[in-house]
């Protein structure tokens, strides 16, 4: 059914759900794994503390350190799982549309994903990147929800 399933991640509790849940699967079917991390690029105007205090070059290495231990985590579940893993990061500044592109470029055909479950007024407000992957993507998309969805 899926050869190639990309797995996005931040390193939060929740998206271990879906790196979990996609290993399982991955194992199942006998599929590859690409799992993908995102960071946002340095804004010399921003009000993120991180970039405030570093300089383009230390944010950018202190953003690859970041990537590296969420991906190293992800790859060493799929390797403990006996599943092959890809391990991409990229840099942009709609998480969203890396998974997509990173989705295409490695000809995946599920896109597995976290999501708190927000209903109502704080999903309208918070909104998701798993809602714009799902609202954006041509390929199927599998969210992985929390036990218990925030209200």
């Amino acid at each position: 059914m899926y050869k190639n399933i990309l797995v996005a991640t931040d390193g939060s509790a929740l998206s271990d759900l879906a790196v979990s849940h996609a290993v399982q699967l991955a194992a199942a079917l006998q599929a590859r794994l690409t799992v993908m991390t995102a960071s946002e690029p340095f804004h010399l105007l921003t009000t993120e503390a991180d970039q405030l205090a570093d300089t383009q070059e230390e944010y950018r290495r202190n953003a690859q350190v970041r990537a590296d231990r969420v991906l190293d985590k992800a790859a060493e579940a799929a390797a403990v799982a006996g599943v092959e893993a890809a391990r991409v990061h990229v840099e942009g500044n709609h998480a969203f549309e890396g998974i997509i592109a990173t989705a295409e470029q490695e000809r995946c055909d599920l896109i597995v994903m976290a999501s708190h479950g927000r209903r109502g007024l704080s999903a309208v407000v918070l909104g998701s990147e798993t809602t714009k992957v799902l609202t954006h993507s041509s390929i199927p998309v599998l969210v992985v929800r929390a036990a218990h969805p925030a209200a």
